[in-house]
């Protein structure tokens, strides 16, 4: 079967046929755009004629196309009104933030939503708005300059308000300032505690006027009556060097704080007139100390009163301290009068009083060869109140231990650590830094087991080895802590309680339960500055009936 096929004369006939329609569609289309733009040009402008309004479209078409390509203020007001608009919606996000965050009682969101109205304010002025309301007219650069210049005076404003309120939506920057208040407020923080711990050290060992006073009319008194007073030529008493009797060491150079341990001690004591007291105090205020323990009968107890000086073997060739203390670089650790030096290590602030200076602070670690005779002897503080009789520790079972103290650790709380310097090599082999450390102020002291430990011995090995306060800074606890480091028997606490010169927490209950309450700290009780709540069981054993202390007003 043969397929028909299309005659080859037929082809150039329907090719011709198709390209008459295709430009019968083109000039439809061209006559339909054309009679549109007439149309529009007719409405607009109030044109008459259909060929007045053909080659007015014509000519509409050609001056945008023109206008388009040759204008060059265009592109300006686009990025102006761009700007403008970007501004604006920038200050409606802020506007919107800050109403989240409801900041400043909605202050910054009254500010945003006024700069964001400025804006659109702005673009509806009349002769702005002709800039916008047709793009085949041109711009007038003019009024283009001055939409400019508004605009960008806006645009500052806005700036320097989202510049002003940043801290308030910024976390990183809030968290930035805060830190940077915090170290300033820190900085300051330490600046003031150096100065507070100054003055507060000038406080605490400043002397008052009325001891000072008291101190002068009893040595007054000493020159004026010598022969009432005199003791060199006369013999010891008996009672002084008896083993059998209570014997106390005191040492120190206030006339009433010694007055007060003496007349607490010997009117809560069962059997005064058994009881010794060794008091020593310097070359300076041996005068005064005589004549204070003259003018009253402490009930029959034994009192002795000497001066350092007295004891030859106290110089500088068999005491490390007194060596050590004629250093150069010891003296102006003590004696710098700058501010900034003398509180540059606000930790050991206390250590720089000129008390750690005096031979008294460290007769202490002698007092086997001070008293060559006793075998006991109880070492009491001039800051502590005796409240009962003390008798009761020479019946404690020392067990062999040289030292009897009371603890003072709890939880880590003074531990080893806290009184010496533990990288030191030497420290770190000998001693465990967990170890509790105990109080000095009231001690009870085995003098034969101290001299069988040899324990000045001992002392002197350490001193020696910390001239240079490598192993512990100044003071007299941490070579204490170490003397007696396992050589010391703890007591229980209600013997001593320790804290009423800086505590103002401790209870009545165990202070009323102690044997001995101890002013340890700043706030002694001869002070202004001491605690009300506490005074008064110091100031109980004040001889105020004595003419010398009524003359100087003293605790008035």
């Amino acid at each position: 079967m043969v397929n028909p096929r299309i005659p080859r004369s037929r082809i150039p006939t329907f090719t011709l046929f198709t390209s008459v329609i295709s430009l019968a569609l083109c000039t439809f289309f061209v006559l339909s755009f054309l009679f549109t733009t007439h149309s529009y040009s007719s409405n607009q402008h109030h044109f008459t004629g259909s060929e007045g309004g053909i080659s007015h479209g014509f000519e509409s078409i050609r001056r945008s196309i023109l206008a388009l390509k040759t204008d060059p203020l265009k592109p300006r007001l686009d990025q102006i009104r761009k700007q403008a608009d970007d501004h604006r919606s920038l200050a409606l996000v802020y506007a919107s933030y800050a109403r989240k965050l409801k900041l400043e009682s909605s202050k910054l969101v009254r500010i945003f939503a006024e700069l964001s109205v400025n804006f659109s304010d702005l673009m509806k002025k009349p002769q702005y708005r002709t800039l916008f309301s047709s793009d085949a007219s041109p711009v007038d650069e003019s009024v283009l300059r001055q939409l400019e210049k508004e605009v960008k005076e806006r645009i500052k404003s806005t700036r320097q308000v989202i510049g002003d309120a940043k801290e308030s939506f910024d976390n990183q920057l809030k968290i930035q300032k805060l830190k940077d208040t915090i170290f300033s407020v820190n900085e300051q923080l330490t600046k003031a505690k150096k100065q507070g711990a100054f003055s507060s050290l000038i406080a605490a060992k400043s002397i008052p006027k009325s001891l000072h006073c008291l101190s002068m009319r009893l040595m007054e008194e000493r020159i004026a009556h010598p022969e009432k007073y005199i003791t060199e030529g006369k013999p010891t008493p008996p009672e002084v060097e008896d083993p059998n009797l209570y014997h106390y060491a005191l040492f120190s150079d206030n006339v009433v704080a010694a007055s007060v341990v003496v007349n607490s001690a010997t009117k809560n004591a069962k059997e005064p007139w058994k009881h010794v007291f060794h008091v020593v105090t310097d070359k300076m205020n041996l005068g005064a100390m005589q004549v204070m323990f003259k003018l009253k009968d402490y009930n029959g107890a034994h009192i002795e009163v000497k001066a350092v000086e007295d004891y030859k073997f106290l110089n500088s060739s068999y005491v490390p301290v007194l060596k050590q203390l004629e250093s150069a670089n010891l003296q102006r650790f003590y004696f710098e009068n700058k501010l900034e030096n003398a509180t540059k290590d606000t930790n050991n602030m206390k250590f720089r009083n000129p008390k750690y200076l005096s031979i008294l602070n460290h007769l202490r670690f002698y007092l086997p060869e001070m008293y060559p005779k006793l075998h006991k002897i109880l070492f009491l503080d001039d800051d502590i109140v005796v409240q009962k009789d003390l008798t009761g520790l020479w019946k404690i079972d020392m067990d062999g231990k040289v030292n009897g103290a009371v603890e003072t650790c709890f939880g880590s709380f003074h531990r080893y650590a806290q009184y010496m310097n533990f990288s030191h090599p030497l420290i770190k082999a000998k001693f465990s830094p967990k170890a509790c450390a105990w109080a000095y102020g009231m001690n009870f002291f085995d003098l034969d087991a101290w001299r069988r430990e040899k324990c000045t011995e001992e002392y002197h090995y350490w001193q020696n080895l910390n001239e240079n306060r490598t192993l512990w800074k100044l003071g007299t606890l941490p070579p204490g802590l170490i003397t007696y480091y396992s050589t010391t028997k703890p007591l229980d606490k209600s013997w001593h309680v320790l804290g009423l010169g800086y505590n103002p927490s401790i209870s009545m209950d165990e202070i009323n339960n102690a044997a001995v309450v101890h002013f340890n700290g700043n706030m002694k009780p001869w002070l202004d500055i001491a605690m009300a709540q506490f005074k008064p069981l110091w100031t109980k054993y004040v001889d105020y009936e004595q003419d010398f202390v009524q003359a100087c007003n003293f605790g008035s």
